[in-house]
């Protein structure tokens, strides 16, 4: 097996190969619109492919997507391709119709992932994985929001509550507004005021789409890291990024929080035969764009330990200026396709760039750059003591997988063999801080309403109309039983009872006092 990846030939008739010992010293493809940046990425990937060595590559045109098809020999640009490898020596002169071991089509082990789930299976992360840093970026906060968001985070740490998806942190963020003077207490100062401008920037990520990524199952690192067992080829995960981009800040946060993974999770292995991995981030000026200080410093970081754990990062972007100058001095291998120089802005851009390259006497780079068509480029890679190469013009190989994108129904059926289907295609939604703090809310609201009807119990007792004060004879009456019909019929022989008395009594006094009268 090869040692390294024939780029193309120069002007000196040099080969220009990238060694994969130095593959992890990262790289740089630059030039303008329509200079040839894509194929170069695609022949970049086949060659790691190849070599066993899997890849990670954002797609943002669908071209890429053609990496997971054989060229063919009916396509049209078939007489031109087989003319370039003719050219660069990858084929002989006496080339008659059958392409020969130097140069075949053929097809790379392809993954599709897709952060919306349309056209690869769906790429998903945990609000708890991407931190409140990047979180932080993608909402784009300022710092006392960034410091509530840290709080919530710590929040639901100590709670033992799972922070998994975005209705979790929106679910916490309620929490905290609604107890604010128990957590300011605790942790410091939340604002309402603030903590409802975060969950606006919330419904606002959500309404991009990144609802989506958020949740479970999240990608295991291992899933970019796989050999196809057939073959033996790298697997190449291919990221549909068409859509994507159009939301720039979770395109390019999403590829940072890929970095972050790979770097606090990958060993160490020092300096490997070849990278365990290789990654190339189209459209790269979005990870710089409005980037504190403080990210840049990371990805520096980043970029600069990286690659003691095996794995190279090639940007892609039109022009070198898009990247730091701190992270540009960690990309040891690059590949200039042409510049346009319109504006002295443009021609400051060139002459930067023209000065990065080890000089060669035998061209003006500067002027070369400008001069470049489609399809070439100014290369310098790094030779066998790590030293940059003296730059050439050289003619890019022509690739042996499709250029230009699959189709549908290819992309279809990609993905109906894919290793992965299975494991990320449906969505998982376990109990986390959203289930926990609603059970709590039911639960509150429950003890609640208990306590409020207890109250109202008691309030209803003490709040009764009393009763008048009976009189005394009502008093009195009030305490004899209720009478009988036996005790009316007595009642009745007493009245008559006492009426005889009376009568015959009174008949009696009179006939004593007339006899004493008469006496």
């Amino acid at each position: 097996m090869s040692n390294s990846i024939f780029v193309g030939t120069d002007t000196d008739g040099k080969q220009q190969e990238l060694l994969f010992k130095l593959a992890n010293r990262h790289g740089l493809i630059a030039g303008a619109t329509g200079t040839g940046k894509t194929v170069t990425l695609q022949i970049l990937t086949e060659g790691f492919s190849k070599a066993g060595i899997p890849v990670f590559a954002a797609d943002v045109k669908g071209d890429l997507s053609g990496l997971s098809q054989a060229g063919s020999e009916d396509h049209k640009l078939h007489d031109k391709l087989v003319a370039r490898a003719q050219k660069i020596g990858l084929i002989g002169n006496d080339y008659a119709g059958m392409l020969g071991s130097g140069y075949e089509y053929e097809a790379m082990p392809a993954i599709f992932w897709d952060l919306y789930g349309k056209q690869g299976h769906p790429v998903r992360t945990t609000i708890m994985e991407m931190g409140p840093t990047l979180l932080a970026r993608l909402m784009d906060l300022n710092e006392t929001q960034e410091g509530i968001l840290t709080i919530a985070f710590e929040l639901a740490e100590d709670e033992e509550m799972l922070l998994l998806d975005m209705k979790d942190l929106n679910a916490v963020l309620n929490h905290m507004s609604e107890n604010k003077e128990e957590v300011s207490r605790e942790y410091g100062n939340v604002t309402s005021q603030s903590v409802a401008a975060i969950r606006r920037s919330l419904l606002k990520l959500k309404r991009a789409g990144a609802e989506e990524f958020f949740g479970e199952p999240a990608l295991k690192l291992s899933d970019l890291m796989r050999v196809d067992k057939k073959t033996g080829k790298g697997m190449v995960s291919i990221l549909a990024a068409d859509e994507l981009i159009n939301s720039p800040d979770l395109y390019s946060t999403f590829l940072l929080w890929l970095l972050s993974e790979l770097f606090e999770e990958l060993p160490e292995v020092g300096n490997p035969d070849k990278p365990k991995m290789v990654f190339f981030f189209d459209e790269a000026h979005l990870l710089f764009d409005d980037a504190p200080k403080a990210l840049v410093e990371k990805i520096e970081q980043v970029a600069r330990l990286i690659r003691s754990k095996g794995v190279g990062i090639y940007f892609v972007t039109q022009n070198p200026m898009d990247i730091p100058d701190s992270v540009l001095g960690q990309l040891g291998n690059r590949i200039q396709h042409a510049l346009r120089a319109y504006t002295p802005k443009e021609q400051k851009a060139i002459r930067a760039a023209a000065s990065s390259f080890r000089e060669n006497p035998n061209l003006d780079t500067e002027e070369v750059i400008t001069d470049l068509g489609v399809g070439e480029a100014l290369v310098s890679l790094l030779d066998e003591k790590g030293v940059p190469g003296i730059v050439g013009r050289t003619l890019i190989r022509p690739p042996a997988s499709r250029l230009g994108p699959a189709t549908k129904t290819e992309r279809k059926a990609v993905m109906s063999h894919s290793p992965v289907g299975d494991i990320y295609d449906t969505m998982i939604d376990r109990e986390s801080a959203y289930e926990m703090l609603f059970e709590k809310t039911e639960k509150i609201k429950e003890e609640a309403k208990k306590s409020k009807e207890a109250d109202a119990k008691t309030v209803k007792k003490k709040t009764a109309p009393r009763k008048k004060k009976a009189s005394t004879s009502s008093r009195r009456s009030s305490g004899r039983r209720q009478k009988t019909a036996t005790d009316h019929i007595m009642h009745e022989v007493k009245l008559v009872g006492r009426q005889l008395l009376r009568s015959q009594g009174r008949k009696i006094i009179r006939g004593i006092l007339g006899g004493m009268m008469r006496r």
